[in-house]
């Protein structure tokens, strides 16, 4: 069988990472020229997620361009960095209706790149966007300025998708957009067609969530523009190797987008603090494709009849079956 299914990274899976122990850094700092190199070594690697502005030096459109065209890899995403210190009370929140302008303008900045590229998308991740403390903020104006923000851009930019990454906390204790479900709420409040979800694995199990769920959820309403694999221990978003913990888990979330003719690129979101990172990939990408094949090996009128009757033990051996005896090949 040769599939047809693409994989994707987001470019930070190649850069040099810092944390609040190891303030000097896990590596040798890296530019987004660099990342690209390295991620071009990546078997079956497609596709990119870039973060905006640039990291690492000034670079021009045209010279990233260069650096993924000798790597033969093409761009799925644009995430403007709409959570650094300049943003750290928010940016659609900000209580600063200026700071909340700058946003809007970073933001339609990256949308420009989006078309520059070609991209699917313009990925939304306000991760400062939120609170920490009881009585730190009026809950109804917060939850206002995150709809207006994200509705503002998409009627700016009507012929772009919006994807809204949502998370439960970090680096706000308390993030606006939390969970599938109140991340599609305020979606369905905003109502424009050109916005959607991206749907983090890792997110969904360390929020609590089933992310086989959270993804028919999504689907149902017609917002699954996107989604990212990894993997954690569920008490925090540890950014792990997809399929090293939750592989039956992963597998059932493949298997939903299967279910429902979700067509899109599998992409990795991913922080090897300690690892090589291009090993990281190929690693998690062997996983991926023992996971496509075992969706072709799956007997999906079985499993239905299984869940049919809420047999579990059932559609776990089906399930466990196709997909283990798909790794090794």
């Amino acid at each position: 069988m040769t599939s047809n299914q693409k994989y994707g990274a987001g470019i930070w899976h190649f850069a040099t990472y810092v944390d609040r122990y190891a303030t000097d850094g896990y590596g040798e700092p890296r530019s987004v020229i660099d990342a690209i190199d390295i991620a071009g070594q990546v078997r079956d690697l497609s596709v990119v997620d870039l973060n905006y502005p640039y990291f690492g030096g000034e670079f021009t459109n045209e010279q990233v361009k260069e650096a993924l065209d000798r790597n033969n890899l093409g761009v799925i995403g644009i995430t403007p960095e709409m959570y650094t210190r300049e943003f750290a009370k928010g940016a659609f929140t900000n209580p600063d209706p200026g700071v909340r302008r700058r946003a809007n303008e970073l933001i339609n900045e990256a949308a420009d790149v989006v078309r520059f590229f070609g991209a699917d998308y313009v990925k939304l991740w306000p991760g400062q966007d939120g609170w920490d403390y009881p009585f730190q903020v009026d809950h109804g104006a917060l939850w206002k300025n995150s709809l207006d923000g994200v509705g503002q851009l998409a009627s700016e930019n009507p012929d772009l998708k919006f994807v809204i990454e949502y998370k439960p906390r970090e680096p706000r204790v308390h993030m606006s957009f939390d969970s599938v479900s109140r991340t599609l709420l305020g979606i369905e409040k905003i109502g424009l067609p050109n916005v959607g979800i991206l749907l983090d694995f890792g997110h969904a199990l360390f929020g609590g969530e089933s992310p086989a769920d959270s993804a028919q959820l999504a689907i149902d309403y017609g917002r699954l523009f996107g989604m990212d694999v990894n993997d954690n221990l569920r008490q925090w978003d540890d950014d792990m190797v997809a399929g090293t913990v939750h592989p039956i888990e992963l597998f059932e979330f493949f298997y939903t987008l299967r279910k429902n003719n979700w067509e899109g690129v599998w992409q990795l979101d991913q922080f090897p603090f300690r690892e090589d990172s291009v090993q990281a990939a190929n690693h998690a990408i062997d996983f991926l494709k023992a996971a496509d094949r075992g969706l072709e090996k799956l007997d999906f009128a079985a499993i239905q009849a299984a869940q049919d009757n809420h047999d579990s033990l059932t559609a776990l051996a089906l399930a466990q079956q196709a997909l283990f005896s798909s790794y090794a090949e």
